[in-house]
């Protein structure tokens, strides 16, 4: 008998273990679809229409956290890019209508809060944490992948688009490949020459992101660049618009 509860036991945990590892980010995905352009535009007006779709997306992230040890990396990826951007766009519900992100917590009072990436407004499993909890510890120090940048978008002009589809464990890579392409190719976020290249500023605050392990912001660019920047050449950087990506 003792036998036979062991592999019940054993069978209920793997069950448990296998059932928590996926999390569906389909109704993300329906969302994306019907409310982001191509080119990264965002309706606002019908995420606040469909509230409640977006809750029920974002109650399932709450209540499925990842599971280091039985989650994929690719898996634990698509989760916090996937609630990054949508509790970003639940941030901005909130307030809408808004001329920027950055009116939530200066002009907008909340006490004891500096910037909308300190509010404490996500609930993760039994955590509730900030925006800026799941970019710099949950993701940056996590994944040693510097493409998470391209993902990531803040609700602002000179962001990376939002990718008008929920990312996928299985599609990961070919996503943040053509992210990261896409982003190089916009001359409005980027402007690439071989000899004086104007980059995002993004480029400048996470530098360290593109430099550790022997790299280079300029190695970084001709990896998903097809135009080439010289070794030698000098970075200047573009003003960041924060308006609203509407």
């Amino acid at each position: 008998m003792k036998k036979i509860a062991l592999i019940v036991f054993l069978i209920v945990g793997a069950w448990k273990a296998n059932s928590q590892s996926k999390i569906s980010h389909e109704i993300f995905d329906e969302l994306l679809k019907k409310y982001v352009s191509a080119e990264g535009q965002v309706n606002y007006k019908g995420f606040v229409k469909d509230t409640v779709i977006l809750n029920r997306y974002l109650n399932l992230v709450s209540k499925n956290p990842p599971d280091e040890k039985t989650w994929t990396q690719q898996e634990q990826m698509a989760y916090w890019i996937n609630a990054y951007n949508a509790f970003t766009i639940k941030l901005i519900t909130q307030y809408y209508p808004i001329k920027s992100i950055k009116d939530i917590g200066s002009s907008i009072q909340i006490p004891f809060v500096n910037t909308p990436w300190d509010i404490k407004f996500v609930t993760i499993g039994k955590e509730t944490i900030d925006l800026n909890s799941i970019e710099h510890i949950k993701l940056r120090k996590q994944f040693d992948d510097p493409r998470i940048h391209m993902a990531l978008v803040c609700a602002s002009k000179s962001c990376p688009i939002l990718l008008n589809e929920a990312y996928d464990p299985k599609q990961l890579e070919k996503q943040l490949a053509r992210q990261t392409k896409a982003f190089f190719a916009d001359p409005f976020r980027n402007k690439i020459s071989p000899d004086k290249p104007r980059l995002s500023m993004i480029f400048k605050w996470y530098s360290m992101d593109f430099t550790k392990n022997g790299g280079s912001v300029i190695a970084f660019v001709n990896l998903h660049s097809p135009i080439k920047i010289k070794p030698n050449a000098k970075i200047f950087y573009l003003d960041y618009d924060w308006g609203l990506n509407e």
